[in-house]
């Protein structure tokens, strides 16, 4: 029986949300590590990035560089080979205007709890008196900005297959809704229920099945022969039903609903 999955765009957008690690490349700078993202409600990228950096400095007296944010999706439990998707946002990366860094900085903050942050989300209104002495001394300039992204083209490598993207179709999608959670999730699941985590799988022994992702739909799980998928039977849509997806799971163990990647 068909099972339910997330659409490449909803994968897409999951893994730009901003967990994975991510870096900018764009001509002449081949590796520019962004030490934090996330996404806006249209999944337009909002990279943390210091002044310093490649990308900034080329940026310099420009509006626009063409740029890709390589993004690299890693399972959060400890696994031989623990990458389990990539994706690729091609478009033109541009400072965010001033005026517009201290929502993006509150945004970020929400993901990443970081104090160069602070300096942004404290930066005065552009409109500010530079003559009043409160204003001019809040002015200082920080040494981090952030940095935004106009998309052109999305591809998405994983599990489930490769896809490529219009803008549109991903800016209409939304993230999985346990992106925020999922390591913690996956991680009580890896300590606490690897025997019923086994039982999923006809044939495993226990501790030899770990959980590797989750979304609104299912598992992936890993066990010997390969990276497997087990459905919750129907769509999931906050932790909640989660416990009762887990129970039905765990109360019916191999079930036919586990199929190969």
């Amino acid at each position: 029986m068909h099972q339910p999955r997330p659409t490449a765009a909803e994968r897409a957008r999951t893994a730009a949300y901003g967990i994975a690690g991510a870096v900018l490349v764009a001509p002449g700078v081949p590796y520019d590590p962004v030490p934090a993202h996330t996404t806006d409600e249209n999944g337009a990228p909002l990279l943390l990035m210091p002044r310093n950096s490649p990308t900034v400095v080329a940026l310099t007296g420009a509006d626009d560089l063409p740029a890709t944010l390589r993004i690299s999706d890693v399972a959060p439990v400890p696994l031989a080979d623990r990458v389990r998707g990539r994706a690729w946002l091609h478009g033109w990366v541009s400072e965010l205007p001033a005026g517009e860094r201290r929502a993006a900085a509150d945004l970020l903050a929400r993901l990443h709890p970081r104090p160069e942050l602070l300096d942004l989300a404290a930066e005065p209104d552009p409109a500010a008196d530079p003559a009043d002495p409160v204003d001019s001394a809040e002015s200082a300039t920080s040494d981090w900005t952030i940095l935004t992204m106009d998309l052109a083209e999305i591809e998405i490598a994983d599990a489930w297959g490769t896809a490529d993207l219009g803008p549109e179709e991903y800016r209409d999608a939304r993230p999985d809704p346990f992106v925020a959670v999922e390591a913690s999730l996956l991680g009580h699941l890896d300590a606490a229920h690897r025997a019923e985590l086994a039982r999923l799988v006809p044939g495993a022994e226990p501790g030899r099945v770990r959980p590797v992702a989750l979304d609104r739909h299912g598992l992936w799980l890993r066990a010997d022969g390969g990276d497997l998928r087990v459905g919750f039977g129907g769509e999931v849509g906050d932790v909640h039903g989660l416990r009762g997806a887990y129970r039905r799971l765990f109360g019916s163990g191999a079930s036919g609903r586990v199929r190969g990647s």
